[in-house]
């Protein structure tokens, strides 16, 4: 069983990291003032602002960022201003067993899957696929917050993972299995592959998305993910949204999961509102799942947080 975290509560801490590409100043001001005014404390660290091409640093100095968040006491929750690319080069440089003896709240998505789906491998820690600073604008949908926090405070079990009600999840092969869920970007998760960081999706379930890919890509990618066997092994697929991805050749997203995913018979669930969307379902990876393809239901099994002492 996986590590939770202290779930979180107004007035605690929230550190801010960026662990791949840079954000703009004004953007992290904006999320920041945010943060503060629903009544939270912010750290800040030494390399948020930097820029250096499509890095904020080298990654050294966002690994220390990182680590002195999760090595600060004061610090109740970790929260990457965005994505980008460059989050796998910081791995070498984490101190995993120190992670594990400090388990803190971290969300995030697209390129901060690749940390996450590491983290569950390495320090044993459950973390988020849910919003990161870049999120946190004037024009947020409130379904971003509800499930962002809710999903990040103490709440009963089980619970099911929704979609807002105008987004309807489809199920496309029948089955009802539970196991681990893992995953997250399409690009993140392939560049793992033949590495030390290369997931395991071996009796789990595994949820992909993806955004401004043409459907030829994602075939590649998806045919990429067949050969290392990460589909033979996983017991379940949830797709998430391919935002802003183009058809190609007359073939669409939703062309490549029929023609591919469909045939392998694994319970299979398409169209979950997550990560690169507009809405964002807060995803729990590292916990235990059911995915009910005849209900059309996803149902986190397990406390995804521990009680806060106060």
């Amino acid at each position: 069983m996986v590590t939770k975290p202290p779930a979180l509560k107004t007035g605690d801490t929230i550190g801010i990291v960026t662990l791949g590409s840079p954000l703009a100043a004004e953007q992290i001001d904006l999320g920041i003032d945010i943060l503060q005014k629903m009544g939270y404390k912010i750290v800040v660290g030494d390399y948020v602002y930097a820029a250096n091409g499509f890095l904020s640093a080298g990654p050294r100095e966002r690994a220390s960022d990182l680590m002195k968040m999760f090595e600060n006491p004061e610090v109740n929750m970790i929260l990457s201003t965005r994505g980008g690319v460059g989050v796998e080069g910081i791995l070498p440089y984490l101190d995993f067993s120190t992670i594990s003896r400090n388990p803190k709240i971290l969300s995030g998505y697209s390129d901060i899957t690749i940390l996450q789906n590491v983290l569950v491998e390495y320090a044993n820690l459950l973390s988020f696929q849910s919003l990161m600073l870049l999120d946190f604008d004037k024009d947020i949908p409130q379904y971003n917050l509800d499930q962002f926090f809710s999903a990040t405070s103490v709440r009963e079990v089980p619970w099911q993972i929704e979609n807002p009600p105008e987004i309807l999840k489809t199920s496309l092969v029948p089955g009802n299995v539970s196991g681990m869920l893992i995953g997250g970007n399409l690009t993140s998760f392939i560049g793992t592959l033949g590495t030390p960081y290369e997931v395991d999706t071996t009796g789990r379930i595994l949820i992909l998305e993806e955004t401004h890919e043409p459907a030829n890509t994602f075939y590649r990618y998806m045919t990429h993910l067949a050969m290392a066997r990460k589909l033979d092994d996983c017991v379940g697929i949830i797709m998430g949204e391919c935002t802003g991805c183009e058809a190609a050749y007359g073939k669409t997203y939703d062309d490549i999961i029929q023609e591919f995913l469909v045939p392998l018979g694994k319970p299979l669930m398409t169209n979950v509102a997550t990560a690169h969307g507009t809405y964002k379902a807060a995803i729990p990876l590292g916990a235990t799942v059911n995915l009910n393809t005849y209900s059309n239901t996803i149902t986190v099994m397990e406390s995804v947080v521990l009680d806060s002492v106060i």
